[in-house]
């Protein structure tokens, strides 16, 4: 038996089919892949649960977290960084994949502490018109140790940091809060 041209034109028509529906698959592989290193390796996104870095970051503002820099310098006084717990934090009942987001005060080497409504940085006040009000409570002076951070919420009165819970580990941060993208009234750089 002959095959019919309209059998031709139907194999060929469903072999078309096919390939665009293996090459649309083999796409979607791609971008999720992408997507899984860039987020896994370069930024991702984060949602601000609460309001301890009042004024500078608002419950519901949406970040792009860059994950790249620290690995050639580390943060510099004044990062907003975003960090998994330290190990004090989770014995007080924070999971280990829970992010926080505070700004680098003390780097190693560094003498902090809090007086008189004043954060002092090696015996310096620090200029601080990022904060919602100056801090109610002293902080004796501590010295920050080698591979650790002291980090404190800009709403100095109401955000659980360093002062609570002891210095972060270098280890524990993921990246450096560098945009805003919602709301798209408060968007822009941090």
């Amino acid at each position: 038996m002959i095959p019919h041209e309209s059998d031709a034109k139907e194999d060929r028509a469903s072999l078309k089919v096919w390939r665009s529906w293996q090459e649309n698959l083999i796409l979607i592989a791609i971008a999720l892949c992408l997507a899984f290193l860039i987020r896994t390796f370069i930024a991702e996104p984060r949602y601000i649960p609460s309001d301890s870095m009042l004024p500078t970051l608002h419950t519901g503002d949406r970040l792009v977290i860059e994950k790249i820099s620290y690995h050639f310098h580390p943060p510099i006084t004044g990062d907003i960084i975003v960090f998994q717990p330290s190990a004090e934090l989770q014995r007080r009942g924070y999971p280990k994949d829970q992010a926080f987001i505070k700004r680098v005060i003390g780097k190693p080497g560094e003498v902090i502490s809090v007086a008189h409504g004043k954060v002092y940085l090696n015996g310096q006040p620090l200029a601080e018109d990022y904060i919602a009000e100056p801090p109610n409570q002293p902080y004796p002076p501590v010295k920050v140790p080698e591979d650790k951070f002291f980090v404190m919420g800009d709403n100095r009165n109401d955000s659980n940091d360093s002062r609570y819970w002891g210095f972060l580990p270098r280890k524990n941060i993921i990246g450096r809060a560098t945009f805003r993208f919602w709301p798209l009234d408060r968007i822009g750089f941090i």
